[in-house]
């Protein structure tokens, strides 16, 4: 039986920085959203972003820009629903103790346990399976955003590196402000240009730990876990959709793309435009994911 989400509006804060890391401007704003109740007062709420066009990839100038991030693009996109949060464990434990669709599910997966915590630990073909159990309790189609969706979710109508602004700092986001090497010794600041290093948490947070969003009310965009896109890997964007769909055919491999750096990453990497790669069947303590409700 086909459930109907509840259509809701959410209010959040937003905040901008100067190229030091400084706030300029804090704001209170309202979205529009919906809430789809899992069961056990647990729900999983989204947030529908407007149809529009962006310019995908890094541009020239930016620090950290990387062959893999270039040529930048022109991208539109039809209006769609994605998580406000990552998948939490309180979310991931109600879908994963549902009856199987291609897989089991392990209960609790996460390496960093705590219910409002995102989910950790779990590879590209868990997260399919979390979306397909999901679509069947509601009798909605959830999927992995493409990558295209993931960015233009990300920027929310900015150009900077970061939605923050030009740089960023550990009091908007769960990324190491501090680089180590392998020794654990350390070996360069974790700052992103002119900004100033931080805090290196060592761990994840619960998910909009630092109540503040970007513009289309999303939080945790940059850092906290790396995310699941529902792409296949291509080392350039040459050839990349224009219409914000998943890229799946060719590929340079079988990796699947990550977006959004995380808790054990640089803020480099936690930047807009920055993707990377993994095994589809892979799982690390700084991988999760969001999903997006097909239109």
């Amino acid at each position: 039986m086909t459930r109907t989400p509840i259509a809701t509006s959410f209010e959040f804060d937003t905040l901008l920085v100067d190229e030091f890391g400084q706030p300029q401007e804090r704001r209170r704003s309202t979205c529009e959203g919906l809430r789809e109740p899992l069961g056990t007062g647990i729900d999983l709420d989204l947030v529908t972003l407007p149809a529009g066009e962006f310019a995908m990839g890094s541009p020239a100038a930016e620090e950290g820009r990387h062959a893999s991030q270039m040529p930048q693009h022109c991208v539109t996109l039809s209006s769609f629903s994605i998580g406000r949060f990552p998948v939490t464990q309180a979310q991931w434990r109600i879908i994963a103790a549902q009856p199987p669709i291609k897989q089991s599910l392990p209960l609790q997966p996460s390496c960093f346990t705590g219910d409002q915590r995102p989910v950790e630990q779990v590879s590209w073909y868990d997260a399919l399976e979390f979306c397909a159990r999901l679509s069947q309790l509601t009798g909605r189609l959830y999927r992995l955003p493409s990558e295209a969706e993931w960015e233009y979710a990300c920027r929310a109508g900015t150009t900077t590196p970061f939605c923050f602004g030009p740089t960023i700092t550990t009091d908007l986001a769960n990324y190491s402000g501090i680089d180590w090497d392998y020794q654990g010794r350390i070996c360069s600041k974790g700052s992103y240009g002119k900004g100033p290093t931080g805090t290196d948490r060592r761990e994840t947070t619960d998910v909009g730990y630092f109540q503040v969003a970007n513009a289309f009310g999303l939080y945790d965009m940059h850092g906290l876990v790396r995310e699941w896109c529902e792409d296949l890997w291509h080392s350039s964007y040459a050839g990349a959709p224009s219409d914000g769909t998943a890229w799946l055919m060719g590929g340079d491999s079988e990796q699947r793309v990550l977006r959004g750096g995380s808790w054990n990453g640089s803020p480099k990497v936690c930047r807009s435009a920055f993707r990377s790669k993994l095994d589809p069947d892979s799982t690390l303590y700084d991988v999760g994911f969001r999903v997006v409700l097909a239109s």
